[in-house]
């Protein structure tokens, strides 16, 4: 199964890749395509496509060892949920973490 977690990385800091990079990694992660598919579809190796989405994936986490706003960003999406709920002691750690960006 692939790593939802590198989803949430690329909503976050999928910017910080090259358009190359972004754009395979969201098919391969975002869309399902296989590493096969998306080299034929680039017309570049299944090797290739594997390297630059390792090296992508890698800054993405380098990024969030060093920011963490995708850490605080899941956080506060799993927290804005419980409001609805009437869970309401949960805005004070919204606030806290919006404070702290």
């Amino acid at each position: 199964m692939k790593d939802l977690y590198v989803s949430a990385l690329l909503d976050v800091y999928g910017s910080f890749l090259s358009e190359k990079q972004q754009a395979l990694t969201e098919y391969y992660y975002n869309d399902d395509l296989s590493l096969s598919e998306i080299a034929e579809n680039e017309g570049i190796t299944r090797q290739g496509v594997n390297d630059l989405i390792k090296r992508a994936v890698a800054q993405l986490k380098d990024l969030e060892e060093k920011c963490g706003y995708c850490k605080k960003f899941l956080r506060l999406k799993e927290l804005s949920s419980k409001i609805p709920h009437g869970e309401n002691n949960e805005i004070n750690e919204i606030l806290d973490i919006i404070d702290n960006l």
